[in-house]
Order: C-alpha cells, then structure tokens, then sequence
C-alpha cells in the first residue's frame, strides 16, 4: 500500500532503519562480548593450570605430593564442573592427585590427534563431565624432576559459567538499547514533527485558498519552501488576470453585440407579420447563441481556478425571491443542507444555470416547484475526475406534466422545444449542460416524485481536501 504521507513516510523509514540499526549494533557487541567472555575464560583456565604446576612436586618418597589452594570454593565442592587432575607420565607411575570437587569420577580426554597441542605445549578442548557439565579443559605435561619424571595436568571450568555472563550481558544489554531505541524514536519524531510543520502550515493555507478564506498563501514560511509558496501566489496572481482579461473581453463582446441585436429586434416588430416573426426569432437565436458561447469562453478562461466559490444558500434564496415575484401563483420551496454549502462555481454561473431551470419549472409547474441543494453521495458517478473529490447536488422538481424519456432526450437539444405554446428559445437546458459540463459536472432529467419533470444538477464542491 503506497503511503501518501511525508511525515508518515519519514517516520517510517527512520523506525525502520533504527530498528535494523539497534538490532545490528546489538547483536555485534553481543558477539564480540561473547568472544572475550570466552577468551577470559581460557586465561584464567591457563592461570589456575599454571598454579596447579607450581603447587605439585615429586616427594622423597618418588610420590607426587602437593596441596593447590586455588582461591576457589568450588574445586573444592562436588559436581561443579571445576576440578584440577595430576596424573604422572611414562614408567613413571604413582597415585594421581585430584581435586576434591571431582573425587573418584573420572574426566575424558580426547586423543591429540583430536585436540593437539598448540606450540605452547598446550591444549584446550570442551568435555562432558560425569554430573552432564559442560567443561572447558586446559591440559599441559611438565617435567618435574631431573630424573625426567614428568606429569600431565589438567583444569577444568564450567562452561555455563561463560554462557550465563553473556545471557545476563545480552540481555542487559537489548533492555538498554530497546529503550534508548524507543527514545530516539520519540525525539526522532518529534523532531521530524517540528521539521515538517512548515509543510503543515502551507497546506491549511492552501485550504483557506480553496475554501475562498484567502487569496494568496500566506505565512511565514522558511528558506526551503519560500520560493514555492512566492510561486503559487504568482501562479494564482496570473490566473486572477487571465480571468479577469476574459471576463473584460466578454463583456465588451457583448456590450457591442447587444446594440446589433437589439436593433434587428425592433425593426422586426415594424415588418410584416410573417417576416417581421422570421426575423425576430432568428434574432433571439442569435442572441442566445452568443450568449451562449460567451459564457462558455469566460467559464473556460477561469475553470479550475481555486477562488471560484459561492455560497450556495444566500445565492438560491435570491433566485428564489425573483421567482416568487414573477410567479405569484407558483409556490417556490427551497432547502439547503448543510447551510454552509458550498459549490465551486462562479456566482453568476450558478445563478444562470439554476434560474434557466427554475423558469423551465416555473412554466409547466401547476402550483409548486422545489429547489434542493445537498451534499452529493461519494458513490457519484458519471463526473470527469477532478482534483475535487467533493460534490453537490442541486434538484429541480416542479408538479408539471413531466417528459417522457424520448421526450427528455429531445429536450437536450440545443434549441429544441417540446411545447411551443410557451415562450422561449430552447436553449436553457443546453446552456445548463454546457455550462455545467465546463464545471466537470453533469445534468440529469427524470421523473420527480410529484410526477412532474425532476432536474438534477452534479456540481463540484468547496473541500479542504487538497492533499
């Protein structure tokens, strides 16, 4: 699963690598620990051994004799594994002597050709005592007489000894290094916290930005991520102008179209009445055209802009009380939820879209229309994907005849109008689609509940979600 996160990618990486980190180090200093513990061993084996030869002679009676006092309690307790063992060499034969601790048992010695003897003349090899010890040997023959009468002595130690030191070592030691690890995990992330906050604050910045609080990205950002931020608000500076360029254009487009038509709409009431209607009517089309497409030329000058927003409420309530005028004995009911809805659109492209459809459901209601604006599901399908991920559903309903489905697909046609009893040009639902497809979003007609014609609108909403 890829992480999305900077902040959680850094903590990852940095847990992982202390982690591995920590279990290394712990393992090497365990190891080389383990090798002195071992290495000590067999020196103070070596020096026990030498103490024993220096304690051991031939008497005058041709015996060995002797009495090694070892400082250590346990040669002299039974089945500790730590014994000391003098055997004489040769035709030389006498009674050995052994340490109390080992008595009558007996030790096993390996053949030289399985442990030889180093170029000391001595020997180190591991055997199971008589009690089921594991013991370390050190083993050595001596020379002790001029009469070349020589002896073989052995020290043993238990080699559990060895490895209970490097148990209660390692495990002193992993404790130490798990909560020097958890420490530095702590610190580590504190501090990565506190590195990335700048990144932090420019992204509720940027939340300001797209939720219309704010015009530029503002802050006190460090030395790494000023020129990003000096960037952005160059870029939203450019589309500002760009949108407000296209807007001036349209506007002086329209004003010198709007004497034009209006002229060919007067001079066609004073025509004959057959070429004074041909007239007029292909006026309003032209009039309607254009409009049309200059609405589609400033929608696409300023589409995706992050400072489109209106607040939905205030600008339906307005629609609304307009249409209560108009239509005194239609009943107009508006609800919006939440109150704090917002859509991402231009104010006058929203007002445009949803007035052609209130004056669609004002013309064929019988007595009541409804204007609904709602958060949309997030199983909103059929919309071009978007940096936005929020949506808003506006719905027309009226208690008319409704259409049929054929009836609808004809309705979508520029131009085309299914009662030409009633006035218009037939090109309100086209201009909602057009303007509503600039915007990412889309239309829908259906059968309402009241059986009259239900118009939906799928329009991009105001999110903090810019991550």
């Amino acid at each position: 699963m890829r992480i999305k996160s900077l902040t959680a990618r850094v903590l990852l990486l940095t847990t992982v690598w202390s982690t591995v980190a920590l279990v290394v180090i712990g393992l090497l200093i365990s190891t080389l620990y383990r090798k002195s513990a071992e290495r000590g061993f067999q020196d103070l084996l070596r020096a026990q051994l030498y103490n024993v030869i220096n304690s051991v002679t031939i008497g005058d009676q041709g015996a060995l004799s002797g009495s090694p006092q070892l400082g250590d309690l346990r040669f002299a307790q039974p089945k500790t594994g730590w014994y000391w063992v003098v055997e004489p060499l040769g035709t030389y034969t006498t009674a050995p002597l052994v340490s109390p601790s080992l008595g009558s048992a007996l030790i096993a010695v390996p053949s030289v050709v399985e442990a030889p003897f180093d170029k000391n003349y001595e020997r180190y090899y591991q055997v199971t005592d008589a009690s089921g010890n594991r013991v370390q040997v050190a083993e050595t023959e001596v020379v002790l007489d001029t009469d070349g009468r020589a002896a073989r002595f052995r020290v043993t130690g238990n080699v559990d000894v060895v490895e209970d030191d490097v148990r209660t070592f390692s495990h002193s030691l992993y404790l130490a290094l798990a909560g020097f690890g958890v420490g530095s995990l702590i610190v580590n992330a504190l501090a990565i916290l506190y590195g990335l906050k700048p990144l932090d604050k420019a992204r509720a910045a940027l939340e300001r930005i797209r939720a219309g609080e704010s015009e530029q990205l503002k802050g006190d950002f460090p030395r790494e991520i000023l020129p990003l931020a000096n960037e952005v608000n160059a870029l939203i500076d450019s589309n500002r102008r760009i949108v407000e360029r296209a807007r001036m254009q349209v506007g002086n487009l329209a004003h010198s179209l709007k004497t034009p038509i209006a002229v060919l709409l007067n001079e066609a009431r004073v025509l004959e009445k057959s070429h004074g209607e041909l007239v007029r009517s292909q006026a309003e089309s032209m009039q309607g055209q254009v409009q049309s497409y200059l609405n589609r030329a400033r929608i696409a000058a300023q589409r995706e802009s992050v400072l489109a927003r209106t607040d939905a409420e205030p600008a339906l309530e307005r629609l609304v009380r307009v249409m209560r005028r108009l239509n005194v004995d239609t009943e107009f009911d508006l609800v919006v939820s939440p109150p704090h809805l917002a859509v991402a659109m231009e104010q006058q492209d929203l007002e445009e879209t949803v007035g052609n459809l209130l004056e669609n459901a004002a013309r064929f209601a019988k007595s009541r229309v409804r204007l609904s604006a709602v958060e949309a599901g997030e199983d909103v399908k059929g919309v071009e994907a978007s940096a936005r991920r929020h949506w808003v559903e506006l719905a027309v309903e009226d208690d008319g005849p409704g259409l049929e489905p054929d009836q609808i697909r004809e309705a979508l046609k520029r131009g085309r109008r299914l009662d030409e009893s009633k006035p218009g040009t037939g090109l309100g639902l086209s201009i909602v689609t057009e303007i509503s497809n600039e915007y990412q979003g889309r239309l829908e007609l259906s059968r309402g509940e009241w059986g009259g014609l239900k118009a939906k609108l799928i329009l991009p909403g105001v999110t903090k979600d810019v991550a």
